[in-house]
């Protein structure tokens, strides 16, 4: 894992990366929670992501928003400026492993939400993690249709993030064609996952190898589909 400083769209931002031995490795990138809430990229889920992906085989970055850590500008914290963070960072990580060809997007709590945006805006990103996505507090409506294939994490004993909510959210985004969204419930789970962080981590490593291979079947279909429907 090598400490990596890239430029961001309001200074340098701060970051740790984890690069495949195979150029063609799967690449992924982390976000965090909130800045203003404590969040960094050290926090125990966004570390608990990152060494599931390590251990999958993907390229793995993670990385400080504005003005947390030593990334540099100022705490945003309406989702506009880590957004912006967020884009510059999977534009550095897409040249820094550019012979990958499968791309995933990751984010625990405010970070799965910056993710679902960044999810919309970029159509190489081929499936997602959500862990605790705060369905309650932010907007996932944009959503619609849902462009690719993930998985949901979520505590039954989350005090922050409606469970009732996300469950909505994942069923909502399951009902699109060609799509496949995992949703894993952990009833004892609050929203930091205390003594719950092995789990995550198990589920993960168990959820999206399966995704994948679905994935390529998935492509397939939609190959001989669009091949069974053309005007000769």
């Amino acid at each position: 894992m090598a400490e990596v400083y890239f430029a961001g769209p309001a200074g340098r931002l701060e970051g740790r990366l984890h690069k495949s031995e195979n150029p063609r490795a799967p690449i992924v990138m982390i976000l965090h929670p909130h800045p203003a809430q404590g969040g960094t990229m050290n926090n125990k889920m966004t570390y608990t992501m990152f060494q599931a992906f390590v251990n999958m085989g993907f390229s793995v970055l993670r990385f400080n928003y504005r003005g947390v850590g030593n990334s540099q500008g100022t705490v945003d914290g309406t989702g506009n400026g880590e957004l912006q963070d967020a884009i510059v960072a999977l534009d550095w990580l897409q040249n820094i492993c550019s012979e990958s060809t499968v791309c995933w997007i990751a984010g625990y709590s405010f970070g799965a939400w910056i993710a679902a945006q960044l999810l919309m805006r970029r159509p190489e990103i081929t499936g997602f993690v959500f862990v605790s996505p705060p369905a309650n507090l932010y907007p996932f409506d944009f959503l619609t249709p849902c462009p690719a294939s993930g998985l949901i994490i979520q505590g039954g004993k989350d005090t922050v993030v409606n469970e009732s909510s996300v469950a909505m959210l994942a069923e909502q985004l399951g009902h699109y064609r060609y799509l496949h969204v995992e949703y894993k419930l952990l009833p004892d789970a609050n929203h930091i996952y205390s003594g719950k962080l092995q789990e995550v981590y198990d589920i993960m490593t168990k959820t999206v190898p399966s995704l994948k291979v679905r994935q390529r079947h998935t492509r397939k279909q939609k190959k001989a589909f669009a091949l069974n429907n053309e005007d000769f």
